[in-house]
Order: C-alpha cells, then sequence, then structure tokens
C-alpha cells in the first residue's frame, strides 16, 4: 500500500481588501452617474433639480477615490503604465485602464459645468456619461465573471449585483452626505421621498434578480449556486454569513419602507443611509475576501487573517478618510465658491 500526501502550498490573495474599497466606490460612481444624467433634464424647482447637488457631489467625491484604491490593490501600484506599455485588448483589465480614466474625466467635466451654471453643457455630456458609466458597471463585474475556476465568480448574476447594490450603496451615500451640503443646496422632503422611491425600485429588482439566480440554480442552470449552497450546508462560518447578510438586508430594506413617515426624523437619513452602503460594502467583502478562502481545488476553507497594516485595516480606514476629506473640502468650496445660478447658455 502506498500513501500520497497531498500539500496545499501558502498563497498570497489575489484581491486585496483594496479591492473591496474600489468596487463599492465605483458601484457608488455610477450610481451617481447614473441619477444625475436624470436629474439634469428635471424642471427648475422640481424634486429631481433639487437632488441634484448632492448626486453630483457623490459622483465627484467617489469618482476621485475609486482610482486611488485601485491604484494601490495592484500590489505595485508605479507599474500601473505596464496597462498601457503593453497593451491586451482581450483583457478585461487592460480594457478597464482605458475606460476608467475616460469616466473619471466625463464624470469631473459634468461636475464642473453644473457648478458653473452651464446647464445646456450638462445635458450634452449626459449621452457619454450615460455610456461611460454603463462601460464601467460591464468592465467591472466582467472582471469577477470572466474566472472560471471559481463558479461563484463565473456567472452572470455576478455583475447584474454588483451593478444593483453599487447603485443601492449610491442611494445611501447621498442620504449621508447630503447633511453636509450647505443649507440651500440640500434636498428638501419631496427630493428625499424621491430619492428612497428609488432605493426602493432598485432593492425590489436586486430581490428578482436574488430569486432569479436560485431559480436558475434549481434547474441546474446556475453551477455558483449550488456551490453556495454547498458552502451554507457545510461551513458554519459561511451558514452564519449568508443568514446575517439575509437579516441585515431585511432590516434596510424595512427601514426603506417605514421611511415615507421618518425621512425627516432627526438622524433617520444618515443611520439609513450608512446600513445601505453598509450592506454594499459587506457584500463585496464576501464576494471578494470570503470567496478566496474557497479552494479553487481540494477541500476545506482557506482562513484569511486581515492584516493591520496599508493591505489591510490601515489601508481602508485611510480610504474612508479620503472620502470624508473630500467631502469636507467640496462643502466648504461651496460655502466659499458657491455654484452659479443655472445658464440657458
Amino acid at each position: 500500500m502506498q500513501i500520497t500526501e497531498l500539500l496545499t502550498p501558502h498563497y498570497e490573495v489575489a484581491w486585496l481588501p483594496w479591492a473591496v474599497q474600489y468596487f463599492f466606490l465605483v458601484g457608488v460612481a455610477t450610481g451617481a452617474a447614473l441619477l444625475v444624467s436624470v436629474c439634469a433634464f428635471g424642471q427648475r424647482g422640481s424634486a429631481m433639480q433639487r437632488l441634484l447637488p448632492v448626486a453630483v457631489l457623490t459622483l465627484a467625491v467617489s469618482t476621485l477615490a475609486a482610482p486611488v484604491s485601485l491604484l494601490a490593490d495592484l500590489h505595485q501600484p508605479a507599474r500601473f503604465w505596464h496597462f498601457y506599455a503593453h497593451f491586451t485588448p482581450w483583457s478585461w483589465m487592460s480594457r478597464g485602464a482605458v475606460l476608467l480614466p475616460l469616466f473619471v474625466g466625463i464624470a469631473l467635466a459634468f461636475c464642473a459645468a453644473w457648478w458653473l451654471g452651464k446647464t445646456r453643457w450638462m445635458r450634452g455630456l449626459v449621452p457619454l456619461l450615460l455610456l461611460s458609466a454603463l462601460s464601467i458597471t460591464v468592465y467591472s463585474g466582467a472582471e469577477l465573471m470572466v474566472i472560471r475556476a471559481r463558479p461563484l465568480w463565473n456567472t452572470l448574476w455576478v455583475p447584474v449585483n454588483l451593478a444593483l447594490t453599487g447603485w443601492l450603496a449610491a442611494v445611501g451615500v447621498m442620504l449621508v452626505v447630503e447633511r453636509f451640503l450647505p443649507a440651500k443646496l440640500r434636498p428638501d422632503a419631496s427630493a428625499l421621498q424621491v430619492l428612497r422611491s428609488i432605493g426602493l425600485g432598485v432593492a425590489g429588482l436586486l430581490l428578482l434578480v436574488v430569486l432569479a439566480w436560485a431559480l436558475s440554480g434549481v434547474v441546474g442552470w446556475s453551477p455558483s449556486f449550488n456551490e453556495a449552497l454547498r458552502l451554507f450546508s457545510e461551513f458554519p462560518v459561511w451558514r452564519m454569513t449568508m443568514l446575517g447578510s439575509a437579516v441585515f438586508g431585511a432590516v434596510v430594506v424595512g427601514a426603506l419602507l417605514r421611511g415615507r413617515q421618518r425621512l425627516n426624523a432627526s438622524g433617520y437619513t444618515l443611520v439609513l443611509g450608512l446600513g445601505l452602503a453598509a450592506a454594499a460594502w459587506a457584500f463585496r467583502w464576501a464576494l471578494f475576501m470570503g470567496i478566496q478562502g474557497v479552494p479553487k481545488f481540494g477541500a476545506g476553507l482557506y482562513l484569511y487573517h486581515m492584516p493591520l497594516g496599508g493591505d489591510g485595516l490601515l489601508g481602508m480606514l485611510g480610504v474612508a478618510g479620503l472620502c470624508v476629506a473630500l467631502v469636507a473640502m467640496a462643502t466648504w468650496a461651496l460655502e466659499v465658491f458657491p455654484e452659479r445660478h443655472p445658464q440657458t447658455a
């Protein structure tokens, strides 16, 4: 009789916690881009027009912060120029190196047009902004979907879920950010109700997508659902994570449903907004860091211990601090240099 011993080597994680921050912020940015595209055509004094300042501020902050997280996740950030020196069009990451700067430029141009009061400029940029935001949505989801070695990633439901949770997070971030705008730019109660309705619509779509994903797994069309069931049944840590996510998601949706009477309550929008953003962030943490703990081949789980330095906790706090600093600078700038009144030319 012979005994064959299999040894599992030690691997560094392919995606660092920086990736969680990037995919969260870029999801918020695309959601804000879609909303400002609609609000740009709102009538003067309408609820959509009142939402435009907070949507523009969210777009500007998330668009500036997202690339910082992406560069940090490259392990060797100074080598980002290799994407351009050795362009590989069949790679979604290489395509993203072109699509992301275009999105950043168009988004910041839209924000500048709003600040200058150039309504026609804003509306002229809307088609480009929409196409660019959708391209970022596709590329960021495809980066995971093309990895065939991981059934939980290799499914069309991943980019769809990333998009919807990112747009729901955009609603949450706006509910938080609006509290720091100058008084004349803050959305009124009717505008906040519109934002709440958008959040409910996205949450409803997300629920339908989850049900469709489960149904596709039951009929044998989605191996990712069967893999999720295996993790749920075999590993308590995944069982607790999935159940906790479901309960927390139900609580957040319940808070949205009860928001009609409570949007004017002190602190309610802050808690609701943080809850929506936290739910989207936790989904990405499980999607990136949790799934990397599932072996591509073999049994068991790899345990991930988050470092406290720049590749872990300190890095995440740094990105959060960057976002806070950007919000503070933007709101200060709006106080000192108010936006100009919209013009027709």
